[in-house]
């Protein structure tokens, strides 16, 4: 966990892609997509489908390991709003081990925003559309001009740059100094590019994006 200062809170950037914010002992992710490779089977495009289960296993592994109290989910942590329905039981299963052992917390997507009570029921956890805790706006997309600092998701950015004659591409967090956009936690999800204008958009001018390493966050500049 790479150190990172946002909106005067001390946090930690997660090279997996997550945000852990040591003062609430909290996790904090975008972009899960569960069920997303059932999605597309029922389409008539088959994939392997063992997403929800890699997704759920690394989620695991980092609430083991940052002994985490609180999960906020920032959106379309199911791919579709019938997603809950379709979890094989094994993902079930842990996902439920999940939000019974810690405040686990659904912030509604563009993707699951109909997800209604039934979800606690089936998976556990709270909904809301978005939150603001202890002085941070949590919601899936960000609002350009929103003057509050704002962690987000939604954009799945990506950092693409060429190293040594080839594109390498890392997911990443793009950051101003009141925004913050993680990148997509889920394991089958794609990204854009960080210097897309619609990301440009929506964190405004002298944004960064940020790849967080083991031991080091690297900070490349965006062009406005």
């Amino acid at each position: 966990m790479v150190p990172f200062s946002f909106a005067g809170r001390d946090l930690r950037v997660l090279p997996e892609g997550a945000l852990y914010w040591p003062a609430r002992r909290a996790l904090i992710v975008a972009d899960l997509h569960f069920e997303k490779a059932s999605w597309f089977a029922l389409k008539g495009q088959m994939l392997p489908p063992y997403d929800s289960m890699a997704t759920l296993a690394a989620l695991t592994v980092l609430v083991e390991r940052t002994d985490a109290r609180e999960l906020w989910c920032l959106g379309d942590s199911f791919h579709d709003s019938e997603g809950c329905e379709r979890l094989h039981e094994s993902a079930r299963t842990a996902l439920t081990a999940l939000t019974g052992a810690l405040r686990w917390v659904w912030i509604t997507g563009n993707h699951d925003a109909a997800l209604n009570e039934q979800l606690p029921d089936h998976c556990g956890g709270e909904i809301v559309e978005e939150a603001e805790v202890d002085g941070l706006l949590l919601r899936h997309e960000a609002i350009p001009g929103e003057p509050r600092p704002e962690l987000s998701g939604h954009f799945h950015p990506k950092l693409r740059v060429r190293l040594r004659g080839r594109q390498v591409a890392r997911r990443c967090f793009v950051a101003t100094g009141t925004k913050l956009i993680l990148p997509a936690f889920g394991t089958l999800t794609g990204g854009l590019d960080a210097h897309h204008p619609e990301i440009v958009r929506a964190v405004g001018r002298g944004a960064e994006a940020l790849v967080a390493l083991e031991d080091r966050l690297l900070r490349f500049p965006i062009a406005a």
